[in-house]
């Protein structure tokens, strides 16, 4: 269902202003989602959000003349209150591990590193749309293999070293260095090569890329966690400074206890508003909820329906969400003697009632997935192809043609993470149905994972599992490290080389309705072949006294407090 605010002009109508002013800038793909919109194909959320990719401004002339548009103007207007000497207290996860841009991959970890770094674009939490931040613009050539981006002057690192274009060559030369030990690899292979990333004066940057890409910016934006500017000369040791350029400075760090910030009085934008941001490190999110409870903070992340029941309706405190991309993944390994079938994998995802989970395990706070990774929130997702849909009967006849009409006996593995060991018994419980028998396996975190390579990961050697992958920001690492024949998490041992074509051919598609149309051929390709079960995709939370306001917040669990405000 459309809101007011997507509602499209009639077909008739006289053009919008702003779009015709934006025409006279934008390129072939920009006027092609103009196009596009005023046909209503597209809604004005869509619009916005693919011009944001291509670095199309339509933001400001009156597209966004909207309730929701006038209530955030609002909201903006009250940030522009006077700095005060408030602190933000923050009941938070313990970091992993040590906090390194270079190699974290927790969310305790990453929510760290955005007070006091800053990224090239922010992916905003709420709209799910980029916005500049350190870059100003951004622009691909026709071919999408090479983007050019113009920087923000007058930019000072907390040392006192200006911000430029050296900087930015210099971070993504270490994040895509093989030899590096870089988590962003996970996501730049294949993308951007080190050496890629060319100064061509102070404060612009070409990236050479290894392929057409339509959703580079994605790449180098607050959705890439690791991509945090850092300067050219960094040499290691991030945890003693915290070098940034943001709007807080690191004050203290003690390692599994807590970390502080202090309001930067040289920052380039609007000044913090609290004085303070104080963590405290918790070990699990029952502590943290106690902490928030116990008034001994302010805020916690991480928040989860499961876990945090009590809160949701409690008038003193407020739980807050925003869609993602978050989901998770039942991988049944292709090439095992139980999986090899696709009638059976397919039988396995029909004994399974989406709605059910998305009621039950998170309230409604989620929308059910159709076995591929387009979530509802990507725009280049094809809604129009069927939702998968419990069907036992069918599912049953499916085993039968697969030979196997008595079901059999399987060994579910999977992490103690989140709602997953609720969801493996809700799994376990369906596949009953239908007679398949499985036993579950419920390991820790990093027993599950191990080495994260093949022949020493639990993860990607079971016949059954579950993973948990977090939101991304557009689809294209859900459709590559999973599900290409080479991809580094392929769990499922999938190889189908059209699926590769098709992947190839959506990453490299600049506009929209491209996008949209490989998108739905991919959809129907892993529905046929149902190499993994993706049931739902759900809400991220984080829960607050009620007196708090201002905190935002991201899908991939990043917490910003420069416009943070407490009151009795």
């Amino acid at each position: 269902m459309k809101t007011p605010a997507d509602r499209l002009p009639a077909p008739h109508a006289e053009p919008h202003a702003p779009l015709q002013a934006a025409r006279r800038t934008a390129d072939a793909y920009g006027n092609h989602a103009i196009d596009e919109f005023l046909a209503g194909r597209l809604t004005r959320r869509e619009l916005l959000r693919y011009a944001s990719v291509i670095g199309l401004s339509l933001v400001g002339g009156g597209l966004l003349d909207t309730p929701r548009a006038d209530a955030q103007s609002a909201q903006n207007a009250q940030g522009t209150a006077a700095p005060s000497n408030q602190t933000i207290r923050v009941a938070h996860l313990t970091p992993a591990g040590a906090v390194d841009p270079l190699t974290v991959t927790d969310a305790a970890s990453l929510a760290l590193l955005n007070q006091t770094g800053e990224f090239l674009i922010d992916d905003d939490g709420e709209k799910l749309m980029l916005k500049p931040a350190l870059a100003l613009s951004w622009k691909p050539n026709d071919k999408g293999d090479v983007w050019t981006f113009k920087l923000r002057p007058n930019v000072k690192f907390h040392d006192g070293q200006h911000f430029g274009a050296k900087d930015v060559a210099a971070t993504f030369d270490r994040l895509a260095d093989p030899a590096s030990g870089s988590a962003a690899l996970s996501v730049l292979k294949g993308v951007l090569s080190k050496g890629g990333a060319k100064v061509i004066d102070e404060y612009t940057v070409e990236f050479h890329l290894d392929a057409p890409n339509g959703n580079f910016p994605y790449y180098v934006s607050s959705d890439n966690y690791n991509a945090v500017i850092l300067p050219a000369n960094y040499a290691g040791n991030y945890e003693k400074s915290f070098i940034g350029t943001g709007p807080f400075r690191l004050e203290k760090y003690q390692p599994k206890v807590g970390a502080s910030f202090v309001r930067n009085p040289d920052y380039w934008g609007e000044k913090a508003l609290p004085q303070h941001v104080q963590f405290t490190f918790y070990a699990d999110e029952q502590a943290q909820l106690l902490a928030l409870q116990g008034h001994q903070a302010d805020v916690m992340g991480t928040f989860t329906v499961q876990g945090g029941a009590g809160i949701l309706n409690n008038p003193d405190y407020k739980a807050v969400g925003v869609k993602s991309s978050a989901h998770r993944q039942i991988h049944m390994r292709n090439d095992s003697p139980l999986f090899k079938d696709k009638r059976v994998r397919e039988a396995l995802a029909l004994s399974i009632d989406r709605d059910v989970l998305v009621r039950g395990l998170f309230k409604g706070r989620a929308q059910a997935g159709n076995d591929s990774p387009f979530a509802p929130v990507f725009p280049s997702s094809d809604a129009g192809v069927p939702q998968r849909k419990i069907d036992v009967a069918r599912a049953k006849q499916l085993l039968a043609q697969a030979g196997v009409p008595n079901g059999f006996d399987v060994t579910l593995t999977t992490e103690k993470y989140m709602e997953i060991p609720d969801l493996a018994v809700v799994v376990q419980n369906a596949a009953k149905a239908i007679g398949v028998r499985i036993n579950l396996k419920v390991e820790s975190q990093s027993l599950y994972y191990g080495a994260g390579t093949p022949g020493k990961s639990d993860w990607l050697d079971s016949p059954l599992g579950i993973t948990d992958y977090g939101h991304r920001g557009v689809p294209n690492v859900f459709l590559n490290a999973p599900l290409t024949s080479n991809g580094t998490w392929n769990a499922a041992h999938f190889r189908n080389p059209q699926y590769d074509r098709l992947v190839a051919q959506f990453v490299a598609a600049l506009d929209l309705a491209t996008q949209r149309k490989i998108s739905g051929q991919i959809q129907t390709l892993l529905l046929d072949e149902t190499p993994v079960i993706i049931p739902f995709f759900y809400d991220q939370l984080i829960a607050m006294r009620k007196g708090v306001n201002g905190v935002r917040f991201t899908a991939l669990a990043q917490l910003y407090f420069d416009r943070a405000t407490l009151s009795a």
